[in-house]
């Protein structure tokens, strides 16, 4: 799974798009990110569609199956779509069909909707753009930035078109010059390492993972990186790897010199667990 470790694998969710608050351009990246977490089983998005403002989004509509919702805006300079979604949200609840939701706004509006969701059992997936109140954000599960799932696709995109580059050479190599002696033999991936990012992770957010170990160490001051990935969510929702450049969460606290990594092989060969300490408690 990409980012932290969370128990929201193989839901069945609902998906329900605010189109006033979620730019078109990234909805390939976000719906491949509630892949991660789910089966989206039912897509929605709510908009004015005789508005010129959401007319980039037919593309993008047709190509992921969502289903547009027509919500007339009845006045001037007021967003229309949140009543309705909050209303097909709680006809949706009660039909039991679902395991958790996906909020796409970055509105705070629906605050109380994720609440709402959450006292009756529902995971609440919140994804939004930075300028997300933060209101909205701490009643989710957990909460993604756009901006982070457009740079993680756009590395991975760069990454894709390196290997590209890397196969064209060696093919090209291969054909001009042809000998007996073998060839140096491509990697069938290129290399690929984590960002130097640990100069991105600021000292409160470092403190912050340093508190949470300490809630949860043993009595030799280590805890488990699942259950570890799992307190950072609840106590932050938007955390995620990603911002500081790191795929996932051992790559980062690897980076960090303050927490100290061990892996322990357990009677499984094939099964190893993470266990992280804070060296400076």
């Amino acid at each position: 799974m990409i980012g932290t470790a969370m128990d929201l694998n193989n839901l069945h969710l609902a998906v329900l798009i605010d189109a006033d608050n979620i730019p078109h351009s990234s909805i390939k990246g976000v719906m491949e990110e509630i892949a991660i977490y789910g089966t989206p089983t039912i897509k929605r998005i709510y908009g004015d569609w005789t508005s010129p403002n959401v007319s980039g989004w037919k593309g993008p509509l047709l190509e992921h199956a969502i289903t547009p919702i027509q919500q007339y805006g009845y006045t001037s300079g007021k967003n229309s779509t949140d009543s309705a979604m909050i209303i097909d949200a709680m006809d949706i609840l009660y039909s039991g069909k679902t395991d958790g939701f996906v909020i796409l706004s970055s509105d705070s509006d629906f605050t109380r909707l994720a609440i709402r969701l959450r006292e009756a059992g529902q995971k609440v997936i919140g994804i939004g753009e930075r300028k997300t109140p933060s209101p909205f954000i701490v009643a989710c599960d957990k909460f993604i930035y756009i901006e982070v799932i457009r740079d993680h696709q756009r590395q991975q995109e760069d990454e894709e078109r390196a290997e590209e580059r890397v196969q064209e050479r060696f093919r090209t190599r291969t054909q001009e010059k042809p000998s007996g002696k073998p060839q140096t033999k491509a990697s069938e991936k290129t290399k690929r390492t984590e960002p130097q990012g640990a100069s991105r992770v600021d000292p409160d957010s470092i403190q912050f993972i340093a508190d949470s170990i300490a809630d949860i160490a043993d009595d030799d001051g280590y805890a488990y990186l699942g259950e570890l990935g799992n307190l950072l969510l609840k106590k932050q929702p938007d955390f995620d790897p990603r911002h500081f450049g790191f795929s996932k969460l051992t790559p980062l606290l690897k980076s960090l010199p303050r927490f100290e990594i061990d892996v322990r092989q357990t009677g499984d060969v094939n099964i190893k667990h993470i266990y992280v300490r804070d060296r400076e408690a």
